[in-house]
């Protein structure tokens, strides 16, 4: 029995569904981190990152390797940094349209409707 895509989907962005992961994700992005370098950016206990670690690598969009003694991530898709950008391309239209919204509503005689 065939899981339909739509489904798939969710799962997928429901692995996307949480600041910590999201703040890996933009990281590694930039480059392939150590455990020990995400640590401080994300501002959380090592043991809450290695859960979001996890739950990245069960949704196949992290990978993590050894070297030495440190563990390294790294994107297994340089999409995903796409995709992160799309997101904030998105974000920052529907931002501008609430803050022009929100001028509107404070600015006597403005129409909102207008624009």
């Amino acid at each position: 029995m065939s899981v339909p895509l739509y489904q798939v989907k969710a799962e997928f962005f429901k692995t996307l569904a949480h600041p910590v992961r999201i703040r890996v994700l933009e990281l590694l992005s930039e480059r392939d981190h150590a455990v020990s370098e995400i640590l401080p950016e994300v501002g959380v206990e090592a043991a809450h990152l290695s859960q979001q670690l996890a739950v990245l690598r069960r949704g196949n969009l992290v990978a993590a390797r050894r070297e030495g003694a440190a563990v390294v991530y790294s994107l297994t898709s340089p999409e995903v940094a796409d995709l992160l950008h799309i997101a904030r391309s998105i974000l920052s239209g529907v931002i501008t349209n609430r803050a022009e919204l929100l001028e509107s509503l404070i600015t006597p005689g403005a129409d909102p409707s207008r624009g």
